[in-house]
């Protein structure tokens, strides 16, 4: 690696880790201005332009998408920046947190509502139990889709890495979930979004055991055992890793659309309560903060090799 791309390295790995940190003291900018918004009126806009029942048409929508989200990283030109819009762990925290406060005050329908903002399954029958199920089998998920893939993203390939993601992360919950008119359509976004998150998730269920080292084998185990059976290549890995490390069980029977989809258990603790909620947000936070820990060592240790390299070649005759 050369010099200027060693200092290239750490600058960039400093920048992800500052937009995480920004997020989690900031949140996520207001809907109205959030450009994510401007994104759903451009895509619906192409949508309306490309839509055909087809997997062809489905694959340009979402390479007209991925590209929006590269031009708009380097228009940004500021990784910080974008990995902060890129980023959703404090959203994520105070979404899961409305769903608490709602449960404690004893207001279902409440809780019912507020859930409804994490979750694809149907809510309207679900009890207190299925109602703290849900969310933290969401903050599990979505540890992956709003910290860990934006910030590697972002350390790989600065801020175009970074909004590209996001755009991805969109288009699957846009066009990605299966229904009769996007089961084609929507097809290359939903397998382009497994295909961005299939290293973060692993990576997320290292870092559940890093933060929590006692229950670090237990982890490994039920992951290896658990996460194939889920329908998801990488939701199963994050929800078997937050299941064994909360010594709760995960999966079951939900309902879409009416329809109910039987899945596999996932860790053999016992059943989701109340209070597990705070306990999920407490250790997607913990993930977050070993990832933005990670990625500061590491921008450490790039400047330093540029400058002891910088230092060789000024020593040289």
């Amino acid at each position: 690696m050369s010099r200027p791309r060693a200092r290239g390295a750490g600058a960039r790995l400093a920048a992800a880790a500052l937009g995480a940190a920004a997020d989690r003291l900031l949140g996520e900018p207001p809907g109205s201005a959030h450009p994510l918004r401007a994104f759903g009126v451009v895509m619906a806009r192409v949508e309306r332009l490309l839509y055909r029942d087809g997997r062809a048409f489905g694959a340009l929508y979402t390479l007209a998408g991925v590209g929006i989200g590269a031009l708009s990283g380097l228009g940004a030109r500021s990784v910080a920046a974008a990995s902060y819009l890129a980023c959703g762990g404090r959203a994520l925290a105070e979404a899961a947190g409305a769903v608490d406060d709602a449960l404690g005050r004893a207001d279902l329908p409440g809780a019912r509502a507020a859930v409804r903002s994490l979750v694809g399954r149907d809510v309207a029958n679900l009890d207190e139990g299925e109602i703290a199920r849900a969310t933290v089998e969401s903050v599990a998920e979505n540890t992956v889709d709003a910290l860990i893939a934006p910030l590697c993203f972002a350390a790989l390939a600065g801020a175009p890495g970074a909004l590209s993601y996001r755009a991805v992360n969109s288009l699957d919950a846009l066009v990605g979930y299966r229904s009769p008119r996007y089961q084609r359509f929507g097809w290359a976004s939903a397998r382009l979004d497994d295909l961005a998150n299939y290293l973060p998730a692993r990576l997320t269920a290292l870092l559940v055991g890093l933060v929590r080292p006692r229950r670090a084998r237990e982890v490994w185990r039920i992951v290896r055992r658990d996460a194939p059976g889920h329908p998801s290549p990488n939701a199963g890995v994050a929800e078997a890793a937050f299941a064994a490390a909360l010594g709760v069980r995960l999966g079951g029977t939900n309902s879409y659309g009416g329809v109910l989809d039987a899945r596999p258990e996932l860790g053999d603790g016992r059943a989701v309560l109340r209070a597990d909620i705070s306990r999920a947000v407490r250790l997607s936070q913990e993930v977050g903060d070993a990832a933005f820990a990670l990625l500061l060592a590491a921008s450490l240790a790039a400047s330093s090799r540029a400058a002891g390299r910088s230092e060789l070649g000024r020593c040289r005759p």
